[in-house]
């Protein structure tokens, strides 16, 4: 059985490079890969494409590499949290791919299963369509859509074990499990890293052969993007 053990974040992410194309795990704040990201915010590295459902906070998840000016592109679905990234991209300062969120979800689905391409309604009519073939199915237009070609893809799981198979909790599967296999390499940072066989092997997830790399992370903080809690009740009205 191969180990693909490593050390830490910073040997997890020592060769991602300037101007490489990386996909990041996770929902919001939820399910992000935050060893790996504030590795790669001491590294200093620039001209990243970053592969994303959002782009973080202000100070928090890629929001940390935004406003460092560490990304050139971003390729995401939701946007709207972070004042930063609003900044740069009416600036001209950032480059900007916005893409509906089942289109983003495929195309890392079909990049992890080896499909190249795929037809899809979503944006059709729209400026999403703009410049892409388009073919009828059904006597309904569908948009053709590659997958993506990320040199690495970093994902968060619950646990995992030293063979690479990772088991991820509740809502944090989201992206974190399209995109694990959809990089050339990808890189799993995990709460709990487990010897091989005390993993059920009924509630893996993603199987070791779509991971390259797999450490224990440390210090999570798992912040909520939104808190909204109901105001106490008056049991006197």
């Amino acid at each position: 059985m191969i180990d693909k053990r490593v050390k830490n974040a910073a040997e997890a992410v020592k060769d991602i490079e300037t101007g490489m194309t990386v996909m990041f795990g996770g929902f919001g704040l939820c399910g992000i890969p935050e060893n790996c990201i504030a590795e790669l915010v001491n590294k200093n590295i620039g001209q990243l494409t970053c592969i994303s459902n959002n782009a973080g906070v202000d100070d928090f998840g890629l929001g940390l590499l935004l406003h460092k000016k560490q990304i050139k592109k971003m390729i995401s679905s939701y946007v709207g949290e972070n004042a930063e990234f609003e900044r740069q991209m009416l600036s001209g300062e950032l480059e900007v791919e916005l893409t509906p969120q089942g289109t983003l979800a495929e195309k890392c689905r079909a990049a992890q299963a080896g499909i190249p391409a795929f037809y899809t309604p979503a944006g059709y009519g729209t400026e999403v369509a703009e410049g892409k073939e388009i073919k009828d199915f059904n006597g309904k237009p569908h948009i053709l859509e590659y997958a993506y070609n990320a040199d690495f893809s970093i994902v968060k799981a619950w646990k995992g074990d030293y063979a690479g198979n990772l088991v991820f909790k509740s809502s944090a599967r989201n992206f974190n499990y399209p995109m694990a296999g959809a990089g050339k390499i990808t890189i799993a940072e995990v709460e709990e890293l487990v010897e091989p066989g005390q993993l059920d092997p009924n509630q893996i997830h993603i199987p070791g052969i779509m991971v390259q790399r797999i450490f224990q992370g440390t210090d999570y903080e798992k912040r909520i993007e939104q808190r909204t809690t109901r105001k106490p009740l008056n049991h006197a009205d």
